[in-house]
């Protein structure tokens, strides 16, 4: 990360577009996203980032994944698109000092490149992540077809669906890089309902333009995935972040990638909870083009406390 990208990263925001709460968004609040991604090298296998000024008290799980996953394939040859990654959260991050990420150079194939990365702070790993690389190939080609849902013009804002909501819902007071469109009931409406299906749908997309590199869109992508991922499992028992007694992190988070797509255009953000039990629930989704493409499957479990 260079002195300019460091400094666009931690720097407070002034003079930016302000969504209808007040919030900044905009192109201005994604390049502060793309410079959280822009690693600095310290050695040959190792890099550091930093956390924004205004973060959480924990550093955002998608955060340190979008991060770690850019240490991945910093490594890797640029003919090689990442299809998987499989990691888990071990501690909380602390946003005030800067995340070291340690890249184990596992395998170099002649088709496919696997990397290792533990995230360090403090000297005790918070994160493990595991990546795996392959060389475009052709082969056998099909996808369950995407939902049935409005489009994204047609949805209430983020801002708007979240009016009246502002203090208690979770990452509503943080700069907005990803737009992001609700189809389904917003979780903290859908609560004064009482318990409902275990889904949750949002159109989603970086909120500006990002640069032509296939490795920064995976990244964002990544970052995105963790932001309404576990709603299905909250929606189903008609509970939610700051509006009850629920505490809750990720555990594990795994992607696939399955075609390419940019992240600055809109994609669909399907997800459902099968099962929640022993305080933790796990959730699935899919990540659908505006176009119709399945570009990428997730899981997560995710630890969640009832109070």
């Amino acid at each position: 990360m260079t002195e300019a990208a460091r400094a666009a990263a931690t720097a407070e925001f002034s003079d930016v577009p302000l969504d209808a709460d007040g919030v900044p968004h905009g192109q201005p609040v994604l390049d502060r996203l793309v410079a959280l991604l822009d690693l600095e090298r310290v050695e040959e296998n190792i890099f550091r980032g930093v956390s924004p000024a205004e973060s959480p008290v924990r550093v955002f799980g998608g955060q340190v994944a979008g991060q770690a996953l850019v240490a991945a394939g910093r490594t890797v040859p640029r003919d090689r698109r990442v299809h998987s990654l499989h990691s888990y959260f071990i501690r909380g991050g602390d946003p005030s000092v800067p995340i070291v990420y340690e890249v184990d150079r596992v395998r170099d194939g002649r088709s496919f490149t696997t990397r290792r990365v533990v995230a360090v702070q403090h000297g005790k790993a918070i994160f493990t992540l595991s990546a795996s690389f392959q060389l475009d190939e052709p082969g056998l080609d099909h996808q369950e077809p995407m939902p049935a849902v409005p489009p994204p013009a047609s949805l209430p804002t983020y801002a708007e669906s979240a009016a009246g909501y502002l203090e208690k819902v979770g990452m509503a007071r943080l700069p907005r890089p990803i737009d992001i469109r609700y189809v389904t009931e917003p979780p903290w409406r859908a609560r004064e309902d009482g318990p409902g299906e275990a889904r949750s749908q949002v159109w989603m997309r970086a909120d500006g333009t990002l640069p032509d590199d296939d490795l920064l869109h995976v990244c964002v992508l990544a970052y995105a995935s963790d932001m309404t991922l576990l709603d299905s499992v909250l929606v189903r028992h008609g509970v939610y972040w700051g509006t009850d007694k629920v505490l809750g992190a990720s555990l594990d988070h795994a992607m696939w990638f399955h075609r390419r797509f940019r992240a600055d255009e809109w994609f669909l953000y399907d997800c459902e909870s099968p099962s929640a039990s022993g305080a933790r629930g796990l959730a699935t989704g899919h990540f659908y083009s505006h176009d119709g493409q399945l570009v990428a499957t997730v899981v997560q479990e995710g630890l969640l406390r009832v109070l």
